[in-house]
């Protein structure tokens, strides 16, 4: 029997979710610890968006338990819960305003809402936003309108939104999709700011390729149609073995100057 740890970020205990006669996950135990800097790992239709789903307390599994800092979802109001997780995802792109200004699609996020409406925002709201999205690279673009910003420059203020409300968990949906080399190098850059900064909080990346974690990543979980191939230390999971077994191809991998490649082995 798993024991509950009160104090994880996440915890995940028998997880499975499934939709009709189709396993999304099938019982998945993990735990994300509060100075801990997750990859999720795996091929298209490994479950990896569903299970940040679950982390971000947007589902429920259909079996097993989830816990949120410590609380059972099915058990707790999520909508306590939200505003302490911050979100990037395209799910959730998809929902912002194209005509909404950049600084209000990251200051509303203070207030759980995608569209500025009649909210009063203050002035040190204003400026944490736009301080974000310097941070993110994106600080010229306050004033611009969200839906005339190339798909890299979205991801970005898309992640400045999500750290607007200093969440205790950053969960990042494949935040490099769409960049060109240039733009992700970039924003794995910053990226590895972030991951460094022992203030920080606890964060759960997702990606299809090794070449996108940046350096700071502590641990490594690994997906296959929905199962857990591997997970711990990313040292212990990024091996030629587990990534093969996540692929389904022989791949070779290596680290060089903190980043991690990863080709096929002919």
């Amino acid at each position: 029997m798993v024991e509950i740890n009160p104090d994880a970020v996440l915890q995940f205990v028998d997880v499975t979710v499934r939709r009709g006669s189709k396993t999304l996950l099938d019982r998945i135990n993990w735990t994300v610890e509060e100075d801990e800097r997750w990859a999720v790992l795996g091929p298209n239709g490994a479950g990896k968006t569903t299970l940040l789903q679950i982390a971000a307390a947007n589902m429920h599994p259909s079996a097993g338990e989830a816990y949120v800092f410590g609380e059972r979802l099915g058990r707790v109001d999520v909508f306590e819960l939200r505003p302490r997780i911050g979100l990037a995802s395209a799910s959730l792109a998809e929902r912002i305003p194209a005509g909404e200004r950049v600084s209000d699609v990251v200051v509303s996020a203070g207030y759980s809402v995608l569209g500025r409406w009649r909210e009063a925002y203050g002035r040190l709201d204003v400026r944490r936003a736009v301080l974000l999205l310097d941070r993110l690279g994106v600080g010229g673009f306050a004033e611009r309108i969200y839906g005339t910003l190339s798909q890299g420059e979205k991801a970005r203020v898309q992640i400045a939104r999500a750290l607007m409300t200093d969440p205790e968990v950053l969960l990042l949906d494949e935040p490099a999709a769409g960049m060109d080399l240039g733009g992700r190098e970039d924003l794995l850059r910053r990226l590895t700011r972030f991951a460094e900064d022992p203030d920080a909080p606890a964060s759960v990346l997702v990606t299809h390729h090794v070449e996108e974690l940046p350096p700071g990543i502590t641990h490594v979980l690994l997906l296959r149609d929905g199962a857990v191939v591997a997970s711990g230390l990313a040292r212990d999971v990024l091996t030629d073995e587990h990534l093969s077994q996540t692929f389904g191809l022989p791949l070779r991998v290596e680290r060089r100057g903190g980043r991690w490649y990863a080709r096929a082995d002919h």
